[in-house]
């Protein structure tokens, strides 16, 4: 007698295993593509910082598409991928420096333990901790040295990705429309969130930073700091840091000038940085809140810390992106399991037009990403 043919399983069970087969190759995907998240992750949000211009560019003046999307790419790469790359790697190069050569910091510390007639540590516990945070930077932060071939594929993959979001734009909001499981309402919240946290901790942060650290660096010039440029580099990178920020760069160094007997110098650190750097940095913050969106100093920090610790370097801005989207989506759930409970006790559900979708269609103007 032949065999059947028939299956075995059951319409459920055919149904079940279809999504266990769906997440098991999802967390396979996942594991294998863990250690190039970022380059997804960072053309996502280089695709809402430019989005502004490619919407005016290619839909209200009707330039080339591809011309646009190449244009734009090559802006990004130039802009911001290259500067950025180059800060990351003068900060690893000099720290190094520094640890090979402990003396310097030996130097300042018996000078505060004169001045305060307090013994701090021996230079075997100072060079000890330096190699520690060393190799903790190096962790978070890879030379492009020893990780050239990597670096590469995540840049090309960012790119890469980039291009086909812009030149197959429709494609991939409409992909998003359909296999997102969320309401239109609620889609359109997330949306807005999105283009409001990239606002504020990718152009705001950025933007602060940036200033704080052109600050910080002439400050350091002006009043005889040396190496005032790595110095206002690393400024760049703390100014990240909620509460903390630039003080970890310019306080030091005015304890250090204070230590030499270079009281003026300073005290003009000082009186910069408290009533200048300090301030510009909360006067921005002001300014951009009402442009691009405000997020929580304590988001912005747990994000930072957490970001660092996964991402390295890059976790300064996805950090505070990704728990900001939490607690976005915690807001979410919160609400549609309140509107599940007011349906099932009788209320109405009043439906929401698909023409309030948060992801914008191509007519959006060019200011809203």
């Amino acid at each position: 007698m032949p065999a059947s043919s028939e299956n075995i399983y059951t319409p459920r069970q055919q149904y079940v295993l279809l999504i266990v087969c769906l997440v098991g190759l999802a967390v396979l995907i996942l594991v294998g593509l863990g250690s190039y998240i970022t380059a997804f992750l960072g053309a996502g949000i280089l695709y809402v910082v430019f989005r502004p211009w490619f919407q005016a560019l290619v839909h209200r003046w009707g330039w080339n598409r591809q011309l646009v999307t190449a244009a734009l790419l090559l802006f990004a790469f130039v802009v911001i991928i290259l500067p950025f790359t180059a800060l990351t790697l003068m900060l690893v190069d000099r720290i190094r420096d520094y640890a090979q050569d402990t003396s310097q910091i030996m130097v300042v510390l018996h000078k505060i333990e004169q001045k305060t007639g307090y013994r701090f540590t021996t230079e075997q516990n100072v060079r000890g901790l330096v190699q520690q945070t060393v190799s903790w930077l190096s962790a978070r932060i890879p030379s492009l040295a020893s990780g050239l071939l990597h670096f590469t594929v995540i840049i090309g993959l960012m790119l890469f990705t980039l291009y086909f979001m812009f030149t197959q734009e429709e494609s991939f909001l409409r992909g998003l429309r359909r296999y997102l499981p969320f309401r239109p309402g609620t889609l359109r919240e997330l949306g807005e969130s999105l283009r409001n946290t990239v606002n504020a901790n990718v152009l705001g942060q950025a933007l602060i930073a940036f200033v704080q650290a052109v600050l910080t660096g002439l400050t350091l010039w002006v009043f005889g700091v040396p190496d005032a440029l790595f110095w206002g580099t690393v400024a760049f990178f703390t100014a990240f840091i909620p509460v903390l920020g630039t003080p970890l760069v310019w306080a030091p160094a005015a304890i250090l000038k204070l230590t030499q007997g270079h009281t003026g110098q300073g005290v003009g650190i000082l009186l910069v940085g408290v009533i200048l750097i300090i301030n510009i940095d909360n006067l921005l913050r002001i300014v951009l809140a009402r442009r691009m969106g405000n997020i929580h100093p304590l988001i912005t920090l747990a994000g930072v810390v957490l970001g660092v610790e996964i991402f390295g370097i890059l976790g300064l801005v996805l950090g505070p992106l990704l728990l900001s989207y939490f607690t976005v989506l915690i807001t979410v759930f919160e609400r549609e399991n309140r509107i599940r409970q007011r349906t099932r006790a009788g209320g109405s559900l009043l439906p929401v037009p698909e023409s309030q979708a948060t992801l914008p269609s191509r007519h959006d103007t060019p200011g809203q990403p």
